[in-house]
């Protein structure tokens, strides 16, 4: 992956396997930024043209890459550590154990089996760990080093392409989300299982997502990451400069920055939708709460777990507590000059890549009539 630029530094945590609620999840924070969006119900659907290519000479596809990404230990000690999400799993499944009691579950891109064991600690009467790559091994000895094996079996193998021991299965948990929440395409895996494998009453986890956009002034870094292409030691190589523009960047946002309302574009029901539904344009329309410049739109999302006794859940907006998952700046070839009470509106359209339908396409379409400034462009972004 390609998305390692950051503003901050990390920082050493420690864990423990406490069973009491922790405070780990930061849904607060994104229900009061929903509270400030501007609700916008006309949402046009279009199906995805997807289908895999053979992309090397040594026979491997996108997806081979994909999965072997998730065979080293870094990407999921990053996961594991992520405390927001590990910490907010663990608390719904403890939390909840009436759910879990004596059912039987589907752990869909296990990893290294965490949210497998959570469930087999809560009561599970068996959990299959379905995973592709070779984590798929450390997984196995990991449940069998906390004694477990008699509860958890895990697979490995493509969720498309395995066959389970049982006909159906109770529940269906999975840590599916991705960059700007569909990078990797893993939500139609989830959506092929509890097409296939669910029981008629049975629950996905999570069960509903929502994307989120807003806009930003940042003059420093895009004058950083953008602009530096101008002149490179007295050469011109702003043919890059069109390249990374047109690349979203993962990052950590200060929510100091954010100039407008922050407005949902897309909610998603998973145990509902199908998998055309990850195709879409919804229009926005952000309204500036200061005199300020606008350089890139930023997109985050949220995460909710509806089937609890409470309403569990996690946002990866600048205001809520930092995630793994950071935020997707989207910056514009124009600097917009906007005054308070000013709208920029416009359409976001989001497809998976037709090519690789891992990776995803973006295009915005945007225009600002202010006192200031006025524009009108689109743009368009390639998550690869």
């Amino acid at each position: 992956m390609s998305f390692n630029n950051t503003r901050h530094q990390a920082t050493k945590i420690r864990f423990n396997d406490e069973e009491e609620e922790e405070e780990s999840s930061n849904l607060d924070d994104s229900i009061v930024a929903t509270e400030k969006s501007i609700a916008i119900d006309d949402v046009s659907m279009q199906d995805p043209d997807v289908s895999f290519v053979d992309g090397c000479d040594d026979d491997k596809t996108s997806a081979d890459y994909y999965f072997d990404s998730y065979s080293h230990f870094g990407i999921h000690e990053e996961m594991l550590k992520d405390v927001v999400r590990t910490k907010t799993y663990q608390n719904v499944i403890y939390q909840n154990k009436f759910l879990f009691k004596d059912k039987v579950v589907l752990d869909v891109g296990a990893g290294t089996g965490i949210l497998s064991l959570f469930c087999a600690k809560a009561g599970a009467a068996h959990v299959y760990a379905v995973e592709c790559s070779h984590m798929a091994n450390m997984a196995k000895e990991i449940v069998e080093s906390n004694g477990y094996s008699n509860v958890i079996t895990v697979l490995k193998g493509k969720i498309e392409e395995i066959e389970l021991p049982v006909a159906k299965v109770d529940i269906i948990i999975s840590e599916w989300m991705g960059y700007f929440l569909l990078f990797e395409n893993m939500l139609n895996s989830v959506l092929y299982t509890r097409d296939k494998w669910l029981v008629n009453d049975g629950i996905v986890l999570p069960d509903k997502t929502s994307l989120y956009l807003t806009a930003i002034e940042d003059a420093e870094y895009k004058e950083d990451k953008i602009e530096f292409w101008n002149n490179v030691y007295g050469f011109d190589m702003t043919c890059i400069k069109k390249q990374a523009m047109g690349e979203p960047l993962v990052d950590t946002v200060d929510q100091n920055q954010i100039v407008t309302n922050c407005q949902k574009l897309k909610t998603m029901d998973i145990s509902k939708m199908v998998s055309g539904d990850t195709s879409f344009t919804a229009p926005f329309k952000l309204v500036a709460e200061r005199d300020d410049f606008i350089h890139a739109l930023v997109a985050y999302f949220d995460v909710s777990f509806t089937k609890c006794h409470k309403l569990t859940g996690f946002s990866t907006g600048p205001r809520s507590r930092a995630t793994h998952w950071k935020q997707t700046v989207l910056y514009l070839e124009d600097v917009l000059t906007i005054c308070q009470g000013e709208a920029l509106s416009g359409s976001m359209t989001v497809a998976p890549n037709k090519k690789n339908p891992r990776d995803i396409d973006i295009m915005i379409k945007y225009s600002l009539n202010g006192q200031r400034c006025v524009a009108s462009r689109t743009q368009h972004y390639k998550m690869r």
